[in-house]
């Protein structure tokens, strides 16, 4: 290390005499400045402090290169964690509950790794009796409650039937009972990463499956927005419109298209499933009266709501029962179909609000 030192700085020395030399010996000539011996004598040392500072320059110059840098680095934003997809309809986690109960009431001893990609600590379970003793012939999500930001409770209605003829005569009488035992199961469900080079996102089962008691059922018909339930009579302009229309949906017969509206677009069932259909009766939101029918067809523009109840007979002459939620639109003196509605008007009911001051 001091034999590079002294190299250096005799390199550095030499190249600052030479500098002088050539400066004191063209000097004056390239300028064509003719100077006193003095003057000489101080631009010499002007020089070779000219060359000094040169020569030092250039390592402080590139150790603040070197700091700026470090610097930008230091001041770049920091990354942003990526936005995890957040499941708004259930639907994923929801199907994940479905699969893991189907197998854990399949599951019977040594069973454990059939388990454990939805329940990570299946491992340390202690399974009992023969696996596959019981299938799940359906399993449907019925309740799915978001509880918190990558969270859900699902609960799971799952039919279970035995494989086997069980010896007492409870379980035979379940047995015997062609579509079997309905059963529900809340599944505890949470969003997980994977860890895997692809960090897909997946779900997880927080507990194992909890045996639960059947939602709450509704214990009477809701009240649908609809007047009055009739008896489709002859002549009525509205159910021959929606019976011509679900013939053609159902039965294939007749072009779907010439009873929608403009900008409204359908496909009719395919295969076809029914053969015919009949109009039994309907109901009009807005009125009031079940003698009221619509002979003649409105102002260009009046929407209806109609909720029309069908008697669809397929092939085998067998007819079933079928409900349409309908809105129909006036057009040029006829009415047309402007939507299948998804679900039917219904009444909003304000719930009651709680005393604010003690009863009296």
């Amino acid at each position: 290390m001091k034999f590079w030192k002294s190299r250096g700085r005799q390199s550095s020395e030499a190249a600052v005499e030479n500098v002088v030399e050539e400066w004191e010996q063209r000097g004056p000539e390239a300028g064509g400045w003719d100077l006193s011996p003095g003057a000489r004598a101080n631009a010499t040392v002007l020089a070779r402090w000219l060359a000094w500072a040169v020569i030092c320059a250039g390592p402080i110059l590139g150790l603040l290169a070197w700091m700026s840098a470090a610097a930008a680095v230091d001041a770049a934003p920091p990354r942003q964690p990526r936005a995890q997809h957040a499941e708004a309809d259930g639907t994923g986690p929801s199907g994940f509950a479905e699969l893991f109960v189907a197998a854990f009431v399949a599951a019977g001893e040594g069973d454990q790794d059939q388990l454990a990609p939805y329940y990570p600590s299946a491992g340390q379970l202690q399974l009992d009796g023969k696996p596959g003793r019981q299938r799940a012939t359906q399993t449907t999500a019925v309740r799915v409650r978001q509880t918190a930001p990558g969270a859900w409770s699902v609960t799971v209605a799952a039919r279970l039937k035995p494989t086997s003829q069980p010896k007492d005569a409870e379980n035979k009488d379940a047995a015997e009972d062609p579509s079997g035992a309905l059963r529900y199961f809340q599944v505890p469900v949470l969003a997980s990463t994977g860890s895997g080079s692809s960090g897909a996102e997946g779900y997880v089962a927080a507990t194992l499956p909890a045996e639960v008691a059947a939602p709450g059922r509704q214990s009477h018909q809701p009240q649908l927005g609809y007047g009055p339930e009739r008896a489709a009579v002859p002549g009525d302009s509205r159910a021959e419109t929606a019976g011509e229309f679900l013939d053609a949906y159902l039965t294939g017969s007749g072009e779907l298209d010439r009873y929608l509206a403009p900008g409204l677009h359908m496909e009719a069932v395919s295969p076809a499933p029914y053969r015919k259909v009949e109009v039994e009766s309907l109901a009009v939101a807005g009125e009031e009266s079940a003698d009221s029918s619509a002979t003649g067809v409105p102002a260009d523009g009046t929407r209806q709501r109609l909720l029309v109840q069908i008697r669809a007979i397929g092939t085998d002459r067998v007819g079933v029962p079928l409900s349409y939620a309908l809105t129909l639109t006036a057009r040029a003196g006829r009415w047309e179909i402007a939507a299948l509605d998804a679900t039917p008007a219904t009444v909003h009911r304000t719930p009651p609000t709680a005393p604010t001051g003690p009863a009296t």
